[in-house]
């Protein structure tokens, strides 16, 4: 009766094998789909100088390369999870009756599993499934024979290759290269021995085993990987006590998505990936997946700068919100703010029960770390949005190429981009003003009236200087480099509202930009790319180029998939006489004019031009400069304009945004790299200087001048005009 039993059961399995194979269970993968290997690998993004930036993916897997499995990986892999594997072909038959008479019955744990290396990487690529009750006995089957046909085509060194790179290791990271990254901040093949051991060790429960979370039981497990490399002669017996003695000495580096380099520029770039990768296709005709095609991504982003820039937006962002918080100290920063404001920028529909709803405790962001607060859903919104924010960016003048791009305080927590945001630019717009008066033929010593005038055909609108001071007369340089808002305001009603927008949208700006005359104070918005753009057309000599950040674009066997033309899309926007006329103003504006703080304060004695800006109720600070290569900005502001600083002394530009440039530049002149930006120096011609001598200010009213009642005049004629025009227009 025992031997019928025993036969039924030996018939019942060799049935059960046969219908496996047949694919009553669902297809085995055939050996051409073997040879493809395809699992989701991570696109990698590489900055200009090398840099691994950050990945786009699904599953935080990259795979390795050969050089990467040093002796310790490859040896503390096999004497823990396949001892025999150089001696089998994907299915250890000793092993089998090892599990069932030690495992089971005897329960040692240093016994081994009965899969081999073939086997769990089968079940890697290819999940199990539930088959009901036959579940176990038809995946095991299923794994077996995956795993011969994987032994048929690959070399034991390439099995151990792939295992390795598609291996689990617990929170959605696969593979022993994004492991090493993610626990010890190192690329596997720095990894020491003690280290490859703990990463191994977690093959047999990645979540029990996870070195942060459970550090105790992952360095029992380490040890005991280390006693299995000395039985299998690994390792030598004598180095085993002081292996073991040594720590858990982890390098928790988390590698979400926002991690890495340029989180903000990943971001923005992803958007244009996402719309490529879906016309373009590969061989088989299907479009290319950035998230799980594995491809290699390379921009201008310069590690360097990158990291400088993030540093000086930390550093003054830090102090910033301090000396805010102090300077509303007392007083109620929300008070006329209703709730359904605060959710504007949240994207979230008011419900007047979030005021009242219950507290509980959460993780907020703070300038000294993560911190546990108790708040409900409009403290919590309020807590985020009383933050100061900042977008700072830098381009190459010569090429248009972006070099560093920072979009907010910290991108876990604010998603939000400041540097594709719109905002009021204030007195930053001025040297378009400037700029479309000397394409017009207005000479930079001609002398404009320091007079607070009022423009009846604009709403009796009547510009304000800051000092609240008028009378005079200041030339077109005096009236920049002190950034005078009545000579602004007059130059640019002089010249021809038309002609300065045809300016600001030949140099890129496409944002709102009003018709009225508060137009050469600042009031259109502008994002900070564009503000950009145009300084940079300036300090390249009228020429205007496109920004470029996207060098190429190759799969993961380094086939060229997208190359960077070379040919420049660029467009003059004036005379090179004209412009090197306006890096004259601004390198006085540096010197001498509202911008010499970098000179006094931040001891920056490189040649620079540059220009600060200020909105209404110093909602918004602005700076901008450039030395002869580099044009860099930076912006400073609450999400909502309601939270603000409440003076000119710690609200203007000079205070909030130009520490923002002064930090990020003294430290790229530290750089070796970089130095050689603070010896550069702009090349202006004599003829140029020529034009320019000329006083700042003047009591005498010069005979060129028009009198000011004909340019009122003409004022409220262009503006009954223009009124009638643009309606026409709009219609």
């Amino acid at each position: 009766m025992v031997l019928y039993l025993a036969g039924l059961a030996i018939a019942a399995n060799i049935i059960l094998i046969l219908l496996v194979l047949a694919g009553a269970f669902g297809p085995l993968p055939r050996s051409q789909e073997l040879e493809e290997i395809r699992n989701p690998v991570a696109s990698e993004i590489y900055s200009s100088d090398g840099e691994l930036m950050g990945t786009y993916h699904i599953q935080n897997r990259q795979y390795l390369e050969p050089h990467q499995v040093t002796v310790s990986i490859r040896h503390a892999l096999i004497a823990t999870e396949d001892a025999r594997f150089y001696r089998h072909r994907g299915i250890d038959y000793r092993s089998l009756g090892r599990v069932f008479f030690k495992t089971l019955l005897l329960r040692r744990e240093s016994a081994g599993g009965g899969s081999t290396l073939s086997q769990q990487l089968a079940k890697n690529l290819y999940p199990r499934s539930k088959k009901g009750l036959l579940s176990m006995p038809v995946n095991k089957i299923r794994e077996m024979a995956v795993a011969t046909r994987i032994e048929k085509i690959y070399s034991k060194e390439e099995i151990i290759l792939i295992y390795l790179s598609t291996v689990p290791f617990g929170e959605n990271t696969f593979g022993i290269r994004s492991a090493s990254q993610l626990y010890f901040s190192k690329e596997p093949e720095e990894l020491r021995m003690e280290e490859a051991a703990v990463l191994v060790g977690m093959l047999k429960a990645n979540q029990t085993y996870n070195p942060v979370k459970n550090p105790q039981p992952a360095l029992k497990r380490r040890n005991m990987v280390l006693r299995l490399m000395v039985q299998s002669e690994f390792l030598d017996p004598d180095q085993l006590d002081s292996l073991q003695a040594l720590p858990l000495d982890t390098r928790y580096h988390p590698l979400p998505h926002n991690a890495g380099i340029a989180p903000y520029f990943r971001e923005y770039l992803r958007m244009e990936l996402d719309e490529w990768s879906r016309n373009t296709q590969k061989e088989n005709g299907e479009p290319y997946d950035i998230y799980t095609d594995g491809l290699k991504i390379y921009t201008t982003i310069d590690s360097r700068l990158q990291q400088y820039a993030e540093e000086s937006v930390a550093d003054q962002m830090a102090s910033l919100q301090q000396v805010f918080e102090e300077q509303w100290r007392g007083n109620d920063l929300w008070r006329g703010i209703p709730g359904d404001q605060v959710l504007i920028n949240d994207g979230r529909e008011y419900d007047p029960a979030m005021e009242t709803e219950e507290p509980r405790s959460m993780e907020v962001f703070t300038w000294e770390g993560p911190a546990e607060r108790t708040f409900n859903a409009i403290d919590s919104i309020r807590h985020y949005l009383q933050f100061l924010q900042a977008g700072f960016l830098a381009m190459e003048v010569g090429n248009g190429k972006i070099r560093a791009w920072v979009g907010g305080i910290n991108h876990e927590y604010f998603k939000f981009d400041h540097v594709r945001a719109r905002r009021q630019v204030g007195s930053t717009f001025k040297p378009l003003v400037y700029l479309a008066a000397l394409e017009k033929g207005i000479s930079p010593c001609e002398f404009i009236p320091n007079d607070s005038v009022t423009y009846e055909e604009y709403e009796n609108w009547t510009p304000r200087n800051a000092d609240r001071t008028y009378g005079g007369y200041y030339s077109l340089k005096g009236g920049l480099v002190h950034s005078v808002n009545t000579v602004s305001v007059h130059l640019l009603m002089q010249t021809g509202i038309d002609t300065v927008l045809e300016m600001a949208h030949a140099a890129g700006i496409n944002g709102e930009i009003p018709p009225v005359p508060s137009l050469a104070l600042g009031t259109g918005t502008v994002s900070l790319m564009e503000m950009i753009g145009a300084y940079q057309a300036i300090a390249n000599r009228g020429i205007a180029l496109k920004p470029v950040y996207l060098e190429g674009i190759e799969d993961q066997h380094g086939r060229v998939l997208f190359q960077r033309s070379r040919d420049r899309e660029e467009d003059t926007i004036c005379s090179a006489g004209n412009a090197e006329v306006m890096v004259e103003m601004l390198r006085q504006v540096a010197n001498q004019g509202t911008a010499a703080g970098l000179r006094s304060r931040f001891g920056i004695t490189a040649d620079v031009a540059g220009k600060t800006g200020t909105t209404q109720n110093y909602t918004d600070g602005w700076f901008i400069g450039f030395t002869p290569s580099l044009v860099a900005g930076a912006w400073v502001g609450g999400d909502l304009q309601h939270l603000r600083f409440q003076d000119m002394q710690h609200g203007q530009g000079a205070a909030t945004a130009m520490p923002i440039w002064a930090g990020f530049m003294n430290r790229a002149y530290r750089d070796d790299h970089w130095d050689w930006l603070e010896n550069e120096v702009f090349s202006i011609a004599d003829t140029t200087l020529e034009k320019l001598e000329c006083a700042d200010f003047s009591e005498e009213k010069p005979r060129e001048l028009r009198p000011l009642e004909q340019l009122r005049k003409e004022i409220r004629e262009e503006g009954f005009f223009r009124r009638i025009f643009r309606r026409k227009k709009r219609r």
